[in-house]
């Protein structure tokens, strides 16, 4: 079983996780509503550029191109059956660019959710989602994945149902929740609450954090919650969205800069993450701005509300 996620967070301070995924394939010409984990297998020379980009900027850590592959997103497109092809290959196309690096690149098998609702509101239960989980995740161990990485959860059975899944594989898990304008997930967890469940789940994280979001200050007053709940050793992510989205001349674009994203990548410093990445909106110059504002940078006191919002 591959540790190197282990490996390199002994040896230094900080990691720098990859940017945007979705929204930089827009750009290489996917369509809203196409499912991106297609591109594993009919463009997967475009998922190994935008992989190659990002390893390029000074990415640590590199996401599969596999967020919505598991069979209930999948079901959309039709493509239920497909789960374990499509996570095999896009763990394979990352496995191929990072092994290319020259330098040590750890391969993270990216687990979004599953779009449905968990009992007792909803239909899905836990055990159902665990083994959608685990078929994803096996496949991504197959392809190579240094580590599963589940992203984007919002509800506390949907977390412990995806580190469940990931947990039959044997390999880390890192995973990452998504907060709001009123600072709790959709389905009302706080970030402090958030880290406390996830201490109570059986299979230990390598590390937890925050994602997406509503912007690169939200993101990191997420984070800063998170660290304010956290236990001696956790290892805490900060992979926030590049500014908010905004809709012109057809397209959506993102309203931050390299500028506010080097900020941002202190802020999180600051406020005690040890892994740093960009989400939505992220490309691989704004994720260079990540990585040469880190360099050399001494974390300073945790921030205030006034500090994150300036």
């Amino acid at each position: 079983m591959s540790d190197l996620l282990h490996t390199l967070l002994a040896e230094r301070d900080y990691l720098v996780a990859d940017g945007a995924t979705g929204t930089n394939l827009f750009e290489a010409g996917l369509m809203t509503g196409d499912s991106p984990e297609l591109w594993n297998v009919d463009h997967p020379d475009r998922i190994a550029a935008l992989h190659q980009g990002m390893v390029e900027a000074g990415a640590d850590i590199v996401l599969t191109n596999t967020f919505g592959c598991n069979r209930y997103r999948m079901m959309l497109h039709g493509a239920e059956t497909r789960v374990a092809e499509l996570n095999l290959a896009g763990a394979k196309i990352a496995r191929e660019v990072a092994g290319a690096a020259g330098r040590p690149v750890v391969v993270a098998g990216s687990m979004g959710p599953t779009g449905e609702i968990y009992q007792p509101v909803g239909p899905l239960s836990i055990e159902d989602g665990r083994e959608a989980f685990a078929e994803q995740a096996r496949a991504l161990a197959e392809g190579g994945v240094d580590v599963l990485w589940i992203e984007t959860m919002s509800g506390k059975e949907e977390l412990e149902a995806a580190v469940a899944g990931a947990a039959v594989t044997g390999l880390p898990i890192v995973a990452t929740m998504t907060f709001d304008t009123n600072g709790h997930t959709m389905m009302g967890l706080a970030p402090d609450a958030a880290i406390q469940f996830a201490h109570t789940l059986d299979a230990g994280l390598a590390a937890f954090g925050s994602n997406c979001g509503i912007g690169p200050a939200a993101l990191v007053d997420s984070v800063l919650g998170i660290s304010g709940a956290a236990e001696e050793g956790d290892v805490i992510v900060a992979k926030g969205n590049c500014g908010i989205p905004q809709y012109l001349d057809g397209h959506i674009h993102y309203s931050g800069t390299p500028e506010i994203m080097a900020d941002y990548a202190r802020l999180a410093r600051d406020a005690g993450a040890r892994i740093i990445g960009g989400c939505c909106g992220t490309s691989p110059v704004h994720l260079r701005a990540v990585v040469e504002a880190l360099k050399d940078y001494t974390p300073g006191p945790r921030p205030s509300r006034e500090d994150i919002e300036a």
